[in-house]
Protein backbone atom coordinates (compact mmCIF):
# COMPACT_ATOMS: atom_id res chain seq x y z
CA UNK A 1 0.00 0.00 0.00
CA UNK A 2 1.25 3.30 -0.93
CA UNK A 3 0.55 6.23 -0.15
CA UNK A 4 -0.10 9.09 -2.22
CA UNK A 5 1.14 12.59 -1.41
CA UNK A 6 -0.45 15.46 -2.63
CA UNK A 7 2.38 18.05 -4.96
CA UNK A 8 4.16 19.70 -2.50
CA UNK A 9 3.22 17.87 0.93
CA UNK A 10 5.39 15.94 3.27
CA UNK A 11 4.83 13.07 5.04
CA UNK A 12 3.50 13.34 8.81
CA UNK A 13 6.16 11.64 10.55
CA UNK A 14 4.06 12.63 14.12
CA UNK A 15 3.32 9.07 14.45
CA UNK A 16 6.49 7.52 14.30
CA UNK A 17 7.61 10.39 17.10
CA UNK A 18 4.91 9.57 19.55
CA UNK A 19 6.59 5.66 19.23
CA UNK A 20 9.70 6.61 20.15
CA UNK A 21 8.82 9.11 22.78
CA UNK A 22 6.40 6.19 24.44
CA UNK A 23 9.56 4.29 23.91
CA UNK A 24 12.22 6.28 25.22
CA UNK A 25 9.54 6.89 28.34
CA UNK A 26 9.22 2.89 28.56
CA UNK A 27 12.64 2.61 28.50
CA UNK A 28 13.29 4.90 31.36
CA UNK A 29 10.63 3.69 33.51
CA UNK A 30 12.21 -0.16 33.40
CA UNK A 31 15.78 1.85 33.90
CA UNK A 32 14.11 3.37 37.15
CA UNK A 33 12.83 0.26 38.80
CA UNK A 34 15.64 -2.03 37.92
CA UNK A 35 18.56 0.33 39.09
CA UNK A 36 17.64 0.61 42.78
CA UNK A 37 17.00 -3.56 42.67
CA UNK A 38 20.43 -4.26 41.62
CA UNK A 39 21.87 -1.41 44.16
CA UNK A 40 20.31 -3.77 46.78
CA UNK A 41 21.29 -6.46 45.49
CA UNK A 42 24.84 -5.36 45.71
CA UNK A 43 24.56 -3.99 49.05
CA UNK A 44 23.46 -7.82 49.99
CA UNK A 45 25.95 -9.41 48.09
CA UNK A 46 28.69 -6.84 49.80
CA UNK A 47 27.45 -7.94 53.70
CA UNK A 48 26.70 -11.97 52.90
CA UNK A 49 30.64 -12.39 53.75
CA UNK A 50 29.99 -10.83 56.93
CA UNK A 51 26.75 -12.83 57.73
CA UNK A 52 28.39 -16.04 56.23
CA UNK A 53 31.22 -15.36 59.06
CA UNK A 54 28.70 -14.50 62.10
CA UNK A 55 26.92 -17.31 61.36
CA UNK A 56 29.94 -19.85 61.38
CA UNK A 57 31.31 -18.13 64.37
CA UNK A 58 27.50 -19.04 66.01
CA UNK A 59 27.62 -22.77 64.22
CA UNK A 60 30.70 -23.18 66.46
CA UNK A 61 29.79 -21.30 69.25
CA UNK A 62 26.86 -23.64 70.06
CA UNK A 63 28.15 -27.37 68.77
CA UNK A 64 28.48 -27.94 72.42
CA UNK A 65 24.70 -27.44 72.90
CA UNK A 66 24.40 -30.77 70.67
CA UNK A 67 25.80 -32.81 73.65
CA UNK A 68 23.33 -31.00 76.17
CA UNK A 69 21.19 -34.28 76.20
CA UNK A 70 23.82 -36.52 77.13
CA UNK A 71 25.22 -34.13 80.34
CA UNK A 72 21.77 -33.84 81.28
CA UNK A 73 21.24 -37.72 81.21
CA UNK A 74 24.68 -38.16 83.18
CA UNK A 75 22.86 -35.30 86.07
CA UNK A 76 19.60 -36.62 86.79
CA UNK A 77 22.08 -40.22 87.25
CA UNK A 78 23.98 -38.08 89.63
CA UNK A 79 21.25 -36.87 91.53
CA UNK A 80 19.06 -39.76 91.75
CA UNK A 81 22.08 -41.52 93.04
CA UNK A 82 22.96 -38.86 95.56
CA UNK A 83 19.37 -39.56 96.61
CA UNK A 84 19.38 -42.71 97.09
CA UNK A 85 22.65 -42.03 99.08
CA UNK A 86 20.84 -39.51 101.33
CA UNK A 87 17.92 -41.57 102.01
CA UNK A 88 19.96 -44.54 102.95
CA UNK A 89 21.64 -41.98 105.31
CA UNK A 90 18.18 -41.26 107.14
CA UNK A 91 18.27 -37.23 105.36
Amino acid sequence: MHMVLAAGSSPSYTGWWVGYGIGIFLVLVVVALVVPILALARAIGNQAPVINDSLTKAVRNTAPLAALSTTIEHAQVIVAGLARGRARLGG
